[in-house]
């Protein structure tokens, strides 16, 4: 197959390096590009030429620096407003890169000036539909990000350019820049903007919409600056007594150990975003643009991956230091399973007691789906800022799987709140026979 593909998962896009064997046509590479030229040089690819789907609000692009270090064209739509040098094409451009023939398609939906590239190479089919954002196996990338005012307009747009897409070979690959590969024809009985009418189509996308990450305006910026042709700023060593004076000072002291490690013991005045594929995106989230970052661990071998993950989303230059035996964890709180839930409340059905406040993390959608009856919904990008409004007591912190919970956890816990955190899967509340209520939108 004429195509090799790397996966970020910490910012979940693909990155596709289209090649005849000898050239390739790299679609929407992350900052780090180093990924990239070790693909093409295993493969013996030269890089000819750099093409961008969109304006990226989740990732630090490096479509710039790949172009600028490999001499090669940087494909843009001619539409988008950006300070630095691309080649800006529009609908119906056809450009020639060794046996990669690439057509140039609006497609917009998930940004206004999103497009997508039809690649043949060297003459033969199946033909390849780079399709960034917009058409998605069996979704759509979100249509608010750049402007939330647009995002009805936008859903509509999305949906012409899916119907679009449609019309195409339905033996094309489908090479999407979130989500797994496909073709058009999988497609076409099963997409919803496909079976949907365009205006029920909208109406379902936009009301599906969840909260915009804070970071991701400031990618947008950041990608229409180039920034993302600079290195990273490397990490600055910190002692452990600029850990403490950071956390005086009301820095953001982000623990990266597991989550039942941090409740057992952990720096008072820190939050614990345990290191993982979503790590990043939660950081991100949470900690102001502007504000100082510690990175504490005692897992030395995280630190590198932590480090390349936050420079994926523009977050660079942070302060890291790894624990070392004797230090100063002398907070913690409770950690407990549905099971142990269960017992509190038949233990406070039991006494006339209040029963135990549970505090429910997910998103707006899961919350729908089914929640515990009583239970207060916060999501987890809302704690820091509405935490205060919960009412006095213990609370016991829940999401999906543990993973978000102990995220909010650690945020109440630091904000004085004495809390359990509930690390178990919501799954097992069923299992357990504990009752939820679903709510209507």
């Amino acid at each position: 197959m004429a195509v090799e593909t790397i996966e970020v998962a910490s910012t979940g896009n693909r990155c596709h390096l289209v090649h005849d064997g000898r050239v390739a046509v790299v679609v929407d590479p992350p900052r780090d590009v180093a990924l990239v030229e070790e693909a093409a040089a295993a493969a013996g690819l030269e890089v000819a030429a750099v093409a961008e789907t969109h304006v990226h609000e989740d990732q630090v692009s490096g479509a710039l620096a790949l172009a600028r270090r490999h001499g090669a064209d940087l494909l843009l739509s001619a539409a988008e407003p950006v300070a630095h040098e691309r080649v800006g094409v529009r609908d119906g451009d056809v450009l020639t890169y060794g046996g990669i023939e690439v057509r140039v398609l609006d497609t917009p939906g998930h940004t206004r000036h999103h497009q997508a590239f039809l690649a043949r190479v060297d003459g033969r089919g199946p033909d390849l539909l780079l399709s960034g954002g917009s058409l998605l196996p069996g979704t759509v990338g979100r249509t608010d990000l750049g402007d939330p005012r647009l995002a009805e307009v936008l859903a509509g747009a999305q949906w012409h350019s899916v119907q679009r897409l449609a019309r195409l070979d339905p033996t094309t690959l489908l090479l999407p820049t979130h989500g797994p590969s496909s073709t058009v024809g999988d497609q076409l009985t099963t997409h919803p903007a496909l079976l949907t009418e365009r205006e029920t189509f909208v109406t379902d996308l936009v009301a599906g919409l969840g909260a915009v990450p804070r970071h991701h305006p400031r990618l947008d910026r950041l990608n229409r600056t180039g920034a993302g042709a600079a290195e990273p700023r490397s990490a600055r060593p910190v002692t452990a007594e600029q850990v403490t004076d950071a956390v005086l000072a009301g820095s953001w002291v982000v623990d990266l150990r597991r989550r039942d490690d941090f409740a057992r013991a952990h720096l008072p005045g820190s939050v614990n975003v345990e290191y993982s594929a979503q790590f990043a995106t939660y950081v991100g989230w949470l900690v102001p643009w502007d504000d100082d970052i510690v990175l504490l661990t005692d897992t030395p071998g995280d630190l590198g991956p932590a480090l390349r993950d936050l420079a994926r989303i523009g977050i660079d230059g942070v302060g890291a230091h790894v624990v070392t035996e004797p230090a100063p964890l002398t907070a913690r709180y409770r950690r407990a399973d549905w099971a142990a839930y269960r017992e509190a409340r038949e233990l406070s059905a039991a006494t006339g007691t209040r029963p135990p406040v549970v505090v429910d993390v997910r998103q707006r959608d899961e919350w729908l789906d089914g929640h515990l009856p009583g239970a207060l919904h916060l999501p987890v990008h809302e704690v820091e800022e509405l935490g205060r409004r919960m009412p006095p007591g213990e609370l016991w912190v829940h999401c999906r799987s543990g993973y978000r919970a102990g995220i909010a956890a650690s945020l109440l816990h630091r904000a004085g709140r004495d809390v359990v955190h509930v690390d178990d899967s919501w799954e097992r509340v069923g299992e357990l026979r504990i009752a939820t209520t679903p709510t209507a939108a």
